[in-house]
């Protein structure tokens, strides 16, 4: 190294060191959201084309580099300093950080270990400025697998994580001597474990919510134990107290709620803190398209000017307020009033939430002018999705039947229930456990009076639907909402292939599916081992049910109509721009759209299919795992002829724009653009790698990400030769998506009719090319296809 470049490197570094103090001083953090600078083509390149070589180079956003060097982005060995006094010093593979390094945060905090692709992820050790530190497995920035965390104020944690939180089998020891053995999911303590005080008290049984819950033991030092079943309200708590034999007068004025009221105050979880950017947010792709986007960096705007001219603020922390989260970190603002502009640390408990009154729709990137050269920025305001299907209003032909429905609904879920069990005695699931209704149009005493016709209401199963919607955690007042609210429900443009209808309610939560009655009698015939199958595997993919009704229109007519309400498997913040029903079978599976038709709304099947679906190695497993249980359950009910439902949403958009009309249809349908569009001159922007991985990344939006829902993810696009083959050649072109998937379509026994369709269809067509086959063979085509077209992320 020169002199004069190591003298750049020194007075870089005690640029940071000063900027660390500073920070440290304020007790601030005020972390802003930059990328990594790119590095212009003619800036002291040295090296020959494929050539590694050392470089040092003050990059154009005033970020210092110094390390080895690959065609202009870093790639070996390498240190990296930004301006807010962030530093990476580690591996590096064509300008991500890839390998073992070392992560330094301006308050202090470190994060050790390995990465990938930008990530924490692999095995590392986070320390953080509080004097928090976790030390084992992470994925994508998040704490999963084996680990163990040390407190700052003296406990510690060892035991399995997942995405972030406490879930699996865990031991937590508190700093006063008391500890748990058990399990835990999503951060509490919950299912089967035992608490042992200091005193020699302990706790065996089961547990919800970092509460005793269900069946349990308590015991005492001398011996004395009291069985029973717990509950925090005293209502339900019931139970025996049996002295010991050393003390047979015992305590029987004991009060079992002692236990959470004295015992358990002083078992609390400690929280642990929070990393307010990750280092996936600092590193982006270095060269390219993004150059000059990165160089004139554009100005995050609140549009929530008063009337009396207030300063508009506007957060360089590179936060979206109120989304991510991130209450209670101090932010470094700009103030703009009157063309003058002043920097702050502004508290931000102290802000009320004035900012984010208008929420996401209220943000925007305006015109930003830099070094002299206006940028023209795109808007993000994101635009009304046009929701699928016609609403049914007065005059429509089914405007009855949806108030008949709804009228059911609230008729249902409303009444009075006692508290049930999960439980459930197998009368239960009988068959003929269904309730008839009357509903009158003057009303009567059960129901109320109503403008539709008099009808009869059927409920399948009450009490199993009710317990279901109980274990999927569903609110009663909200689901009646939902279905039953002021707003109309809305009726898919045309009937699936069975000849069912689909309707959605207005907040696209639910979806309620016309059923035949074959289709009900597999659903009632099942629906034991669905119930089972939901309580021991909450990570399934197979269709949520919540209700199984039926409506009787009394009169001459006396038809019956008869429907399942199920969960929408695409009710999403983001718009999904690609949608996949996948079987696993060729014969007919591909859209009959032409392609200039094909939107975000259209249905593809499998010939259509252009990429493989990448998951990080965790998810993958978890994947594998799941599609093994599902299948193997549906097959044991023999069921066949369901789909994997898959939809994308393309995290940024703006970077699809090569044109692939001139690939021809064998390369799949085109990738979207833009809002569920193919044409990039009408493409609505969605927010960058930095902003998006700040809202998946957020704690608080962890809980919504599991196994096919909201989950981040690649995708590789393919290209088909023919469509003989059903999973195309990997093309190297990769994209950021957030996934979803379910089993769907799981109501087809292999009846009489199937059958025939089989033997009928092996004489025209390649059996293995159909859908109708036996469940066993079903099973495994379908497994097979699954794992060819989700692989691990390597």
């Amino acid at each position: 190294m020169s002199k004069e470049g190591g003298g750049v490197t020194k007075a870089w570094e005690a640029t940071v060191r000063k900027s660390q103090a500073a920070v440290r001083r304020r007790g601030t953090s005020f972390f802003t959201a930059m990328s990594v600078a790119h590095v212009d083509d003619d800036d002291g390149g040295d090296g020959a084309p494929g050539e590694v070589y050392h470089a040092e180079r003050v990059l154009s956003n005033g970020d210092f580099y110094t390390g080895q060097w690959l065609e202009n982005v870093p790639h070996g060995h390498g240190k990296y300093l930004w301006t807010d006094g962030c530093m990476y010093v580690g591996e590096w593979c064509r300008g991500k950080t890839m390998g073992k390094g070392k992560f330094s945060w301006p308050s202090g905090a470190t994060y050790e270990g390995e990465f990938k692709g930008g990530y924490m992820d692999g095995k590392g050790t986070y320390t953080g400025s509080s004097g928090d530190t976790y030390r084992g497995s992470w994925v994508m920035n998040l704490k999963h697998g084996q680990g163990t965390k040390h407190y700052a104020n003296g406990d510690y944690y060892d035991g399995e994580w997942r995405r972030g939180q406490q879930d699996g089998h865990g031991r937590y020891q508190w700093k006063n001597g008391n500890h748990y053995i058990g399990q835990w999911k999503n951060g509490v303590i919950y299912g089967n474990g035992t608490l042992i005080w200091a005193n020699g008290n302990r706790y065996d049984g089961f547990w919800e919510d970092s509460l005793p819950k269900g069946n349990g033991t308590f015991r005492w030092i001398d011996g004395s134990f009291y069985v029973g079943t717990w509950s925090k309200d005293p209502k339900e708590q019931n139970g025996t107290y049996y002295p010991s034999a050393a003390s047979p007068t015992g305590n029987f004025d004991w009060d079992p709620q002692n236990v959470f009221s004295v015992d358990l105050s002083d078992c609390k979880i400690c929280p642990g803190e929070k990393v307010s950017i990750l280092p996936s947010q600092k590193v982006l792709n270095w060269a390219g398209i993004e150059a000059d986007l990165l160089q004139k960096q554009p100005t995050w705007k609140l549009k929530n000017v008063d009337a009396g001219g207030k300063p508009r603020r506007m957060s360089v922390d590179g936060r979206i307020n109120n989304v991510g989260g991130d209450k209670g970190f101090d932010r470094f603002c700009i103030w703009e009033s009157d063309g003058d502009i002043t920097c702050d640390i502004i508290d931000a408990n102290q802000m009320g939430g004035r900012e984010v009154e208008d929420g996401l729709g209220a943000l925007q990137l305006e015109d930003t002018e830099t070094w002299g050269t206006k940028v023209q920025t795109p808007r993000l305001l994101p635009r009304e999705m046009k929701k699928q299907g016609q609403t049914i209003s007065k005059g429509h032909k089914n405007y009855e039947l949806m108030l008949n429905l709804q009228l059911g609904i609230r008729h249902s879920v409303g009444k009075p229930a006692p508290a049930t069990s999960l439980d459930l005695k197998a009368s239960a699931f009988d068959p003929k456990e269904k309730v008839w209704t009357k509903f009158p149009t003057e009303g009567s005493k059960q129901t109320p009076p109503h403008q539709s016709c008099e009808f009869k209401w059927k409920d399948y199963c009450p009490l199993v639907f009710r317990t279901l919607r109980k274990l999927f955690k569903v609110d009663a007042a909200d689901y009646m909402l939902s279905i039953c609210g002021n707003d109309a429900l809305r009726e898919l443009s045309s009937p699936g292939k069975s000849g069912s209808f689909f309707y959605l309610t207005n907040d696209d939560r639910y979806m309620i599916k016309t059923m035949k009655k074959s289709e009900v009698k597999v659903l009632l015939r099942m629906l034991p081992a669905y119930y089972n199958h939901f309580r021991a595997f909450e990570n399934t993919l197979v269709t949520k049910f919540f209700g199984l009704h039926c409506v009787k229109l009394t009169g001459a007519t006396q038809k019956k109509v008869r429907f399942v309400i199920m969960g929408n498997l695409f009710c999403s913040e983001y718009p999904i721009h690609r949608r996949f029903d996948l079987k696993g079978s060729s014969h007919g599976r591909i859209t009959d759209k032409p392609e200039a038709e094909i939107d975000a709304n259209t249905t593809l099947k499998d010939l259509d299919l252009n990429f493989i679906f990448r998951l990080q190695k965790a998810w993958y497993q978890e994947l594998h795992r799941q599609v093994d249980r599902d299948c193997e359950f549906l097959e044991q009910e023999r069921i066949m002829d369901y789909s994997l439902l898959v939809g994308l949403h393309f995290r940024d958009t703006t970077s699809y724009t090569r044109d692939q009309a001139n690939e021809g249809r064998l390369s799949g349908v085109r990738t979207p653009t833009g809002n569920g569009d193919t044409d990039g001159e009408s493409a609505v922007p969605r927010l960058s790698r930095v902003d998006m991985d700040q809202l998946l990344l957020d704690p608080s939006r962890w809980a919504t990400i599991r196994l096919g829902l909201n989950m981040p993810a690649r995708v590789e696009q393919t290209k088909r030769s023919d469509f003989e083959t059903l999973v195309g050649e990997p093309t190297g072109e990769f994209y950021d998506v957030i996934l979803y998937f379910g089993i769907i379509d799981i109501l087809q026994d292999y009846d009489i009719s199937k059958k025939l369709e089989h033997a009928y269809k092996s004489f025209q067509y390649d059996p293995t090319s159909i859908s109708a086959v036996d469940p066993r063979l079903y099973s495994k085509r379908f497994r097979d296809f699954i794992f060819k077209i989700f692989t691990e992320d390597t």
